[in-house]
């Protein structure tokens, strides 16, 4: 006999039906004239592409009718606000999270300040949306309209369909939208902790929307320090390196040295390396990687991490 119970899957599952940890977030958006921002709070909001594409990316999903969604369709720009956890400042999310409140009925009692972002000091003649002060990280994002041609997306007060698969309005009710990250804000503690090593005690005090809400309660954990559980230090045989090697180009090859220096890169993740080292060498007319090479190609990726940070 099963140790578990068969609950019955109803609308806003994540909700109703199961608790379901998510992060906790203010989403900043222009007013219908571009001028002010209103926020509004989101749990659904969740990485979308992280690796392998033009560009890295966030899900948002909310109502289509919200004034977050309808900032979004008419100016194409949110700023995704992280701020530390207390009670006060749970209970502002919750406020902030009412539907049918206008932007100025949102805004009335704001407690935060409000500051430009990165993307407004590089851009003076842009309008973007403010980003929160007390906030630990931030991101800047901006819609990406060209996925599934929601270029000709206008505000409505009801939407009658067509609807889209995975971007802009897809269904009566909800809308999905897939916001690029532009830029990445953090305060100065969290940024010199992910540059310079993070512990238990820089790590960033996030809280966590547990998903579940009755008819009277949202509920919300409170931070605690992390733990840290090292990442197992396995090595993949040199045999294996070398089959992945050797198939991954007819003419540029690698020595054994040069493989010794990759058996500790997971196993998902070595054709991609292998892959990077044999365009370097082709960009540099080299047709055996040696540990000399390696060196070059792990150098220039410190470089290149670093000028992204």
């Amino acid at each position: 006999m099963s140790s578990f119970k068969n609950l019955r899957i109803v609308d806003n599952f994540y909700q109703t039906s199961s608790f379901f940890p998510m992060p906790l977030c203010l989403i900043g958006t222009l007013d219908e004239k571009g001028e002010k921002t209103s926020f509004g709070a989101y749990s659904l909001c969740f990485p979308y592409y992280i690796a392998g594409k033009d560009h890295y990316a966030m899900v948002l999903e909310c109502r289509n009718t919200s004034n977050t969604a309808k900032g979004i369709i008419r100016h194409g720009k949110c700023t995704i606000n992280f701020l530390p956890y207390s009670k006060k400042i749970f209970a502002k999310h919750v406020d902030l999270g009412f539907p049918g409140d206008t932007p100025e009925e949102k805004m009335k009692d704001f407690c935060f300040h409000l500051e430009d972002g990165l993307l407004a000091e590089a851009n003076k003649d842009e309008k973007y949306p403010k980003v929160i002060s007390e906030a630990l990280q931030v991101f800047e994002c901006s819609w990406w309209k060209e996925l599934e041609d929601c270029e000709d997306t206008t505000v409505q007060e009801e939407y009658s369909g067509p609807y889209h698969n995975f971007n802009g309005i897809t269904s009566k009710f909800g809308a999905h939208f897939i916001l690029k990250v532009d830029k990445i804000l953090m305060k100065e503690k969290y940024y010199d902790a992910i540059i310079n090593g993070v512990t238990k005690s820089n790590f960033m005090p996030l809280a966590t929307n547990w998903g579940y809400r009755d008819s009277k309660n949202f509920w919300c954990s409170d931070y605690k320090k992390p733990n840290a559980q090292p990442i197992p230090n396995r090595e993949v045989d040199l045999t294996s390196v070398r089959y992945a090697a050797d198939r991954i180009d007819d003419v540029v090859k690698f020595s054994d040295d040069a493989l010794k220096m990759l058996v500790k890169v997971p196993r998902p993740f070595l054709k991609l390396v292998l892959t990077g080292c044999v365009n370097w060498a082709k960009e540099n007319n080299c047709t055996l990687i040696t540990e000399k090479e390696m060196q070059i190609i792990n150098d220039k990726r410190s470089k290149e991490k670093g000028k992204s940070k």
